[in-house]
């Protein structure tokens, strides 16, 4: 049950509730108060939120407890974006548990397909918690880089071996903190939410003075070192996406970047052919 619930002193049978459900879960009733269908609604709170006058409450949410849409700064956003940098120096220290609250407030709001909200996000909050996870991908991989030098996986680090036995940590660039973000198997778009989710994250925490880095080398490890899944307590059902580090930089950077211009193409279509083109 949705728990759908209208305060009819409050409700002014205006229908923007039912206008904007993309299910169609909505409907006005002989009162022309809204209703629901319980089997359609995909609990996107879009009714709560659209309410002008806070009359509805659904899966036991008040809309009292809601904070009203703020005016957002379009050119601090812009810079958020402009000023985001992949951090691969990090200072030895510990994000605050403030901080991590944070960000894992923050992670609530991301979309989903289908509003299909079962991320999960596995994280290490300490760097001795994360140094027990350097220390076996490196390990293993110089164990599995000496014996079985022609493996795929391992060729792909082979450039990395001596780097490795001087202790330089090549794949988590010495963050203090990773995090994992996955997805149930089975979700509508499994690959495609903890992607969008981590693009949310890295902003955030960009604007909080914290770095992050895409980290494509961790991820490449999660197939052939299947250990990793259970380091991160990551449950049955769910799959690692990607990896993302996270820690305070230890660089600062003066001046925004100078990047080449992707192309866009302008789309016009005046008709169709028999062809469908």
């Amino acid at each position: 049950m949705k728990n759908f619930i209208i305060d009819k002193e409050k409700c002014i049978s205006c229908g923007l509730c039912v206008k904007d459900c993309s299910t169609a879960a909505l409907s006005l009733d002989s009162e022309n108060k809204p209703t629901i269908i319980d089997s359609r609604c995909m609990e996107c709170q879009h009714c709560l939120a659209v309410c002008p006058t806070g009359a509805i409450s659904i899966l036991g949410k008040n809309p009292d407890l809601s904070e009203e849409v703020p005016i957002i700064n379009s050119q601090e956003v812009l810079n958020t974006i402009k000023t985001r940098r992949s951090i691969r120096q990090f200072k030895n220290e510990d994000i605050s548990e403030e901080m991590f609250e944070k960000l894992q407030n923050a992670l609530n709001y991301v979309p989903t397909g289908r509003n299909n909200h079962n991320l999960l996000f596995s994280i290490t909050k300490s760097r001795k918690e994360t140094d027990v996870i350097r220390n076996y991908v490196r390990n293993e991989l110089l164990r599995r880089l000496k014996t079985f030098p022609f493996n795929l996986f391992v060729k792909k680090y082979a450039r990395y071996i001596k780097l490795f036995e001087k202790g330089i940590d090549v794949i988590f660039r010495n963050a203090p903190h990773v995090v994992v973000a996955c997805s149930p198997k089975n979700a509508p778009c499994a690959d495609v939410d903890p992607i969008i989710a981590l693009s949310y994250l890295e902003l955030y925490a960009n604007s909080l003075g914290l770095g992050t880095c895409w980290c494509g080398l961790a991820q490449y490890c999660f197939k052939p070192l299947p250990k990793l899944t259970s380091m991160f307590k990551i449950p049955k059902g769910y799959k690692p996406v990607y990896v993302m580090l996270l820690g305070v930089p230890d660089i600062k950077y003066k001046r925004m970047t100078q990047p080449n211009a992707y192309e866009f193409i302008d789309v016009k279509v005046s008709h169709l052919n028999d062809d469908g083109c």
